[in-house]
Order: C-alpha cells, then sequence, then structure tokens
C-alpha cells in the first residue's frame, strides 16, 4: 500500500514524507514497521530457533541484542536498501499517443534509445495524426500517457472542449521550439500591423501556438479574431496547407517551420523564444487515474521521460537524436530538416544561416507559473467563463514538487520554487497576480 499526499507528490511512497503534515505520522509509522520487520529478519537469521531467540532476548534484551547484532550485520543500511527497493510494475505494457514533431523528441527517443526499457518499461510509442485524436484516444484510454500541448491537460481538468477528467503534467517536454513562418510572397510585409486580413494556422485551440500568436498579434494592434482569419491545421499538414494557398502562414512547432524552409515555400519570421524566450510548448502528460492506479508504473515512466528530456537538452546530443528520430516511422523528414531545428544552425529561408542554440530546448520542470499564464491567456481569450482560481488549478495539474524529486535523483539541476516571474515580448508576468495581468490588456474577450 501506499500513501499519496492530496496535493500530490507522486514521488512519495510508503515509508516516505511528503512534507504534509496530514500524512507525516503514516510516512513514519511506515518508516518504523518496515525498520521493525528488518530487525526482526536479522534476529531470525541469527538464531533460527525460536526458543533459542527467546531466551536469548530475555536474557539481554532487545536492544542489547540488536546492538550486537549491528556490529556484523549493518541492519539501517539494510533498511534503507528495503525502502528504496524497486517496486513491482502494475502495467510495464503501455502506449504513449505521440505527434510528428520535434516537441515529442524526449517521449519518441526514449523507445530506441533504451530510456523505457532502463526503468522496466516496454512502451509502444504510437504516432497519431493530430492533438484532437491524441486527446480522445488518451481519454477513452486507448493511450496510458500522451504527448500534449503544454494547455491541454489543463482544458481536459476543465472541461474545455471535451468531458471533463483530472490530468496532470509530471514533465514539460520542450521549452521554445516554435516560429512564425510566412509564405515567400510576404517577405517584403515583415511589419505585422500589416496583417489584416491574412490566414494563419494554428496546431489547436488549447495550444502555446494559439496563444503567442494571438499575443503577437494583439501587441501589434490586431484583434486575431476580427482582423485575422485562425484555422486549427495539424503540424504534419501545415507545408501542405502552404504550399496550396490556404494560409499565409502559421505559427507551428518545429520540424515544419524549417519543412517550409527546405521546400522552398516559406521564410522564419520569427522564432517563438523571441517572443518569450524559455516557454513552454509541449508536456508529457496523464490522468489522475492512471497515477493513482499504477503508482510504481508511473514513478519508473516520469522518471525515464525526465531523464530522456534531461538528455536531449545537452546540445552534443541533438544531432543523435535527430538521426534517431526523423525516419518515417517517426517524424518522416529529413534528417537535415530535423538537425537544422534541434541544433538551431539553420537556413531562415531568406539567403541566412542563422546561429542560435536556444532554438529549442528541452528543460523538464513543469512551473506552476507556466500553468497560471496559461490560464490567463484561457481567460483572456474567452475559453474560460467566469472565476478561476489560478494557482490552484496550475497547482494541480503541474507535479512540480515530483518533478523536482526526480530530477534531483538524476543528477539534474531542479528549481528550490514552483513557481517564477518572466517576461513576455517586454511585458513582466508576476503569477501572483493573474487577474491584474488579465485585465491590464486593451485587447481581450473577457
Amino acid at each position: 500500500m501506499s500513501f499519496q499526499c492530496e496535493i500530490f507528490d507522486p514521488s512519495v511512497t510508503h515509508g516516505q514524507s511528503c512534507g504534509c503534515s496530514a500524512h507525516s505520522v503514516s510516512a513514519k509509522a511506515g518508516d518504523a514497521r518496515l525498520s521493525e520487520v528488518v530487525r526482526s529478519a536479522a534476529l531470525r537469521a541469527v538464531f533460527p530457533d525460536a526458543r533459542q531467540r527467546r531466551g536469548f532476548l530475555k536474557a539481554v534484551g532487545s536492544a542489547t541484542a540488536l546492538a550486537a547484532i549491528s556490529q556484523f550485520l549493518p541492519i539501517e543500511t539494510i533498511t534503507a536498501m528495503a525502502a528504496d527497493a524497486p517496486k513491482a510494475l502494475e502495467k510495464p505494457d503501455l502506449k504513449i499517443g505521440f505527434i510528428a514533431i520535434t516537441c515529442a523528441s524526449p517521449i519518441i527517443m526514449a523507445q530506441p534509445m533504451g530510456f523505457y526499457s532502463k526503468y522496466g518499461l516496454n512502451v509502444e510509442v504510437v504516432k497519431t495524426a493530430g492533438w484532437a485524436v491524441v486527446r480522445d484516444k488518451a481519454l477513452n484510454h486507448e493511450y496510458d500517457a500522451a504527448h500534449l500541448l503544454s494547455p491541454m491537460p489543463f482544458a481536459i481538468s476543465l472541461g474545455l472542449g471535451s468531458v471533463q477528467q483530472d490530468w496532470q503534467i509530471p514533465a514539460i517536454e520542450n521549452i521554445n521550439g516554435q516560429a512564425i513562418t510566412l509564405a515567400m510572397a510576404l517577405k517584403d510585409r515583415r511589419d505585422p500591423k500589416t496583417w489584416k486580413g491574412l490566414r494563419f494556422g494554428i496546431p489547436f485551440d488549447y495550444s502555446m501556438h494559439n496563444y503567442l500568436l494571438r499575443y503577437y498579434l494583439a501587441e501589434a494592434g490586431l484583434d486575431p479574431d476580427t482582423d485575422v482569419q485562425l484555422r486549427v491545421i495539424p503540424p504534419p499538414e501545415m507545408v501542405a496547407n502552404l504550399r496550396a494557398g490556404n494560409i499565409d502562414g502559421f505559427l507551428g512547432p518545429d520540424p515544419v517551420n524549417q519543412r517550409a524552409v527546405y521546400d522552398g515555400l516559406g521564410f522564419i519570421h520569427i522564432l517563438s523564444r523571441d517572443i518569450w524566450n524559455g516557454h513552454p510548448c509541449c508536456a508529457f502528460g496523464t490522468s489522475k487515474a492512471f497515477i493513482e492506479q499504477n503508482p510504481n508504473t508511473f514513478l519508473a515512466l516520469s522518471r525515464a521521460i525526465i531523464d530522456a528530456t534531461g538528455f536531449a537538452n545537452r546540445a552534443e546530443n541533438r544531432a543523435e537524436i535527430a538521426k534517431v528520430i526523423a525516419p518515417a516511422n517517426y517524424l518522416n523528414q529529413p534528417e537535415i530538416v530535423v538537425t537544422q531545428a534541434l541544433t538551431g544552425t539553420y537556413a531562415d529561408g531568406l539567403g541566412n544561416i542563422i546561429k542560435q542554440p536556444l532554438r529549442a530546448g528541452f528543460d523538464p520542470f513543469p512551473w506552476d507559473s507556466f500553468g497560471v499564464w496559461i490560464l490567463t491567456q484561457m481567460k483572456r481569450w474567452g475559453q474560460i467563463k467566469g472565476d478561476v482560481d489560478y494557482a490552484a488549478v496550475a497547482n494541480k495539474v503541474m507535479l512540480a514538487t515530483g518533478a523536482r524529486k526526480q530530477m534531483e535523483g538524476l543528477g539534474l539541476a531542479a528549481p528550490a520554487s514552483n513557481s517564477k516571474t518572466f517576461v513576455v515580448m517586454g511585458k513582466p508576468f508576476d503569477p501572483a497576480k493573474p487577474a491584474e495581468y488579465v485585465a491590464s490588456f486593451p485587447i481581450k474577450r473577457t
């Protein structure tokens, strides 16, 4: 049996302390029970005969007996090892859905590069056509976990656009890694104030792409609901729609931006990092029900994902990762396209070679403040009606405390706090004042 804190730190199991006063007694009791089991086993090992064991204890007392045994049998070390021993996986065979974009690099590469098997898991990563399909298959339990846009677990948990289920984010998959790509016909029309009437593709309504594009347009004085057209297009279809003239550009994930350049159809107008450097894009998500029903499996899975994400974040590994994930069964893209997107040395479509190593990053920490910002944009653009407890929802969805423990266990740097301030297009964001932030925008739907 495992003890789990209601604020949900999934790394807390039997015999550990979650720091929640409601469960500290239970955790301490678990430690005491485990210690007693080990001590009893030690006595039985030394005195297999019950009569001799009782006689010895009666003669010298239990404390003296254990002190003597500890001289040659390290009871405390054995107890600690027993507490940390790997737990049996409830469900080692898993299916994880993904969209064929570089944001999913850790989830994808964890299969061929052995990160899942390292933790005793047999994972099938399943290429999926679009975000609505990923969501529906996840909600129907066809997938045990999924590559999701960071706002999707918030939308699902709030019942926006789908049936309501509690979903959570154990790890962010990537930061940055998006761009606004425009058709070549617009190369002399770079000022967004001149974009009235243009048609832009976004991958999903509940996406960082949608919110960042809306933010960028609104800062230029355009109302994204009336001055331009925003069309939901699955990422694998964005370049084809640009080729067909159905859209004038898109704010999309990589490698589709780089593929448009590779095909001579478009140019990279601005990287998303130049809108908000360090923003989240996609996430690894699963349902609260899966976590509660499979706590040991969840711990192994989240550790595999965070381990792979840490590996992907190191620049020296990017070329190798590109080679692994470029083939048809994963991204189905030319290796050079994926390499340019991941390494940050790339052609921009206007005759320039750009070197921007921060074009894409893979920092797994699920900041609560990321969640609060996402919720402010849902509120700003009318997706959330009525009041919302920004901090409570963000804390429920973002499993920051558990991620910190996993990262520290893997030797990855983890922040001491679950929240931070940041700047989006020159405007500071304070996660402690979300309502004021929403109210400060002149263009909004609230």
